[in-house]
């Protein structure tokens, strides 16, 4: 499929972050698509989300530099901070450092206006209202069911449908299993809590969870997340109210910052926190996955938007140089993309259990180690990848073969 063929058949089930960077990666292309989302309205809840320099590059490729310069915010480091005492264990320079470095700036924003700049690019056509209740593949299209009784035919199926995807439900049989942890999250007005205005990310680590801020809407707002242990909770959506005396219960004891921050009012939202263990294959002849619907991540990577915005990326990119052959390029996706996200969803794993240690030896050698050197020496593999120029490189060497 070439960017001068005709287009395909292209429906994107999802219109999250990754469902409408696709779509407008897609239109860069030269390439139409029919973006399909379960809600009646475009969303336009959550908090926030972090946007690292192998993600910013992508979205500054489909245009969206004013965007991103506008709501978002440079946070000039990520700090992490002793849990009862406030104490910095570590400092990773961002800010200017990134930008030398990775060649884009990391940057904090607001989910909704985040997906507001990419609704506004991606050209889609986006039918809302539409929640997928089933489909079937067969010879050169794929049969789309929705609860509304509609159909739609494609020749290629994307599932961009979260954790819960139905797309995936035809791929692989396993389920979300809930990590024994929930998170909760919340917006507050930068005023409430002045301390907090100097653009920094900043972690507290502590035992058994751990909270995490940053600014975003421009500095006048900040995004927190804060984890707990605890049985499931019954909402999954980014909507579900979470109990914020619970919340506060919870983190009783820690740094003053914390408390303030978290009491703030403003309301706060709590869902759990599942994972699926990785797939050894996305797709099949007509049909594939992106961002949760293919890899899940637990956010302690502060990396699953991101995938989800290179995966769209290096789908666009392979289809696009696949001279019509859908089914190869639905290969060379996922080999491209399997091992890097299993890597990081190892790693946001790892990152959890390293995060909630209780305080004993354990920790104590944590804090020396975070203490050591600079974490961008060892994030090079994630912030500086190119998803374009690695599904570019990767399709080459594959057709040279």
């Amino acid at each position: 499929m070439s960017s001068s063929a005709p287009a395909p058949g292209i429906a994107v089930i999802g219109a999250g972050i990754g469902g409408l960077t696709l779509a407008a990666a897609l239109a860069r292309l030269g390439i139409g698509c029919r973006v399909f989302e379960r809600a009646e309205q475009p969303a336009e809840a959550g908090a926030g989300v972090q946007l690292a320099p192998n993600a910013v590059r992508l979205l500054r490729r489909l245009g969206l530099s004013d965007s991103l310069r506008r709501y978002g915010v440079r946070p000039l480091s990520r700090d992490l901070l002793r849990w009862d005492d406030g104490r910095t264990l570590a400092r990773t320079e961002l800010g200017e450092e990134c930008e030398k470095r990775f060649g884009a700036p990391y940057v904090t924003v607001h989910r909704a206006d985040l997906h507001r700049a990419l609704r506004d690019l991606a050209g889609a056509v986006v039918r809302t209202g539409h929640r997928l209740t089933g489909l079937t593949e067969g010879p050169g299209a794929v049969e789309l069911r929705f609860a509304d009784g509609s159909e739609h035919r494609a020749e290629l199926v994307v599932g961009a449908d979260g954790i819960r995807s139905v797309v995936r439900e035809h791929l692989a049989a396993d389920a979300p299993v809930f990590s024994g942890r929930r998170i909760y999250r919340g917006l507050v007005p930068v005023e409430r809590v002045p301390e907090l205005a100097e653009p920094r990310v900043r972690v507290w680590l502590g035992p058994g969870r751990h909270c995490v801020c940053y600014p975003v809407s421009g500095g006048r707002l900040i995004s927190f997340a804060a984890t707990t242990g605890g049985t499931a909770h019954p909402g999954e959506s980014w909507t579900a109210i979470g109990d914020q005396d619970e919340v506060a219960e919870a983190y009783r004891d820690w740094h003053p910052t914390v408390t303030r921050l978290l009491g703030a009012g403003g309301g706060i939202g709590c869902w759990a926190l599942h994972d699926r263990e990785p797939l050894a294959r996305w797709s099949s002849d007509a049909l594939t996955l992106l961002g949760d619907a293919a890899h899940p991540m637990l956010p302690f990577a502060a990396q699953g938007a991101n995938q989800a915005i290179e995966d769209a990326f290096a789908l666009a990119a392979t289809l696009a140089m696949s001279r019509g052959d859908v089914p190869e390029a639905l290969r060379r996706y996922q080999e491209q993309r399997i091992p890097r996200t299993q890597r990081l969803q190892q790693s946001a794993r790892s990152t959890a259990i390293g995060s909630h240690l209780p305080d004993g030896p354990l920790q104590r050698a944590r804090d020396a180690e975070l203490a050591r050197g600079s974490a961008l020496d060892g994030l090079r593999w994630v912030y500086g990848h190119d998803a374009l120029a690695a599904a570019a490189r990767w399709t080459s060497e594959r057709q040279q073969a």
